[in-house]
């Protein structure tokens, strides 16, 4: 394992997907430089030759580290959690760890992807707001139903987990598309004690060296 070179994160300032990637290694305390990848100027910079070489799916994020290229971000933050496992993203108890992935892939799987620039930019046109409420509100009943039976002061428990770090960037979204977050405490009430953390403040998009002028925070 080739650690010598500090890792590379092609990241964008606003993807979800990125930004867990960021939690993760602001929480374990990971050096690395970042490649802001524009998802809108030029049609889209991650659809250029360059970018391609990088990730051939022509998505953010993709981390460069230990001599390998990773993309997808649940692949990037399993194989930190595996090399440089203190603190602990996945919890001890197996069961608990189960719990975490399966709230994970809830969010990454069964809610992201249904918003995304992709999905919208095919729904098109003043449907894309609609659209977008409306597979979150779906996504966000089922995950407050869960998380009622997980939480603690966070999504498993009272330790920050990998379901935490996909519960907030979803919220951020769920912000930036105006979903009523009224009906789900559970998660408004985890999303606000994890934005105190240091690591989820320094990854947050306002704060990115890609953040426009305007969003700076």
């Amino acid at each position: 394992m080739d650690s010598s070179e500090k890792p590379v994160l092609y990241s964008y300032f606003r993807s979800s997907c990125s930004w867990r990637v960021r939690i993760a290694l602001a929480l374990k305390g990971i050096a690395y430089d970042q490649e802001p990848v524009n998802l809108l100027k030029d049609g889209g910079q991650q659809f250029s030759t360059e970018f391609q070489a990088v990730n051939p799916m022509q998505q953010v994020p993709a981390l460069k580290i230990d001599g390998i290229t990773l993309s997808q971000s649940l692949a990037i933050i399993q194989y930190l959690e595996e090399t440089r496992p203190n603190p602990r993203l996945l919890p001890q108890d197996l069961k608990k760890r189960a719990q975490a992935r399966m709230i994970s892939d809830h969010i990454v799987s069964g809610i992201q992807p249904l918003q995304n620039l992709t999905f919208l930019k095919q729904v098109g046109g003043e449907k894309k707001l609609e659209w977008a409420q409306r597979h979150i509100t779906c996504g966000f009943q089922a995950l407050e139903q869960t998380l009622q039976h997980t939480a603690g002061r966070y999504c498993i428990g009272d330790e920050v987990s990998m379901a935490d770090l996909c519960l907030v960037p979803q919220v951020y979204n769920a912000e930036r598309f105006k979903v009523d977050l009224a009906p789900y405490p559970t998660i408004t009430r985890i999303n606000k004690s994890l934005l105190e953390l240091e690591a989820f403040q320094v990854s947050h998009p306002c704060r990115q060296p890609d953040t426009p002028v305007e969003l700076r925070a």
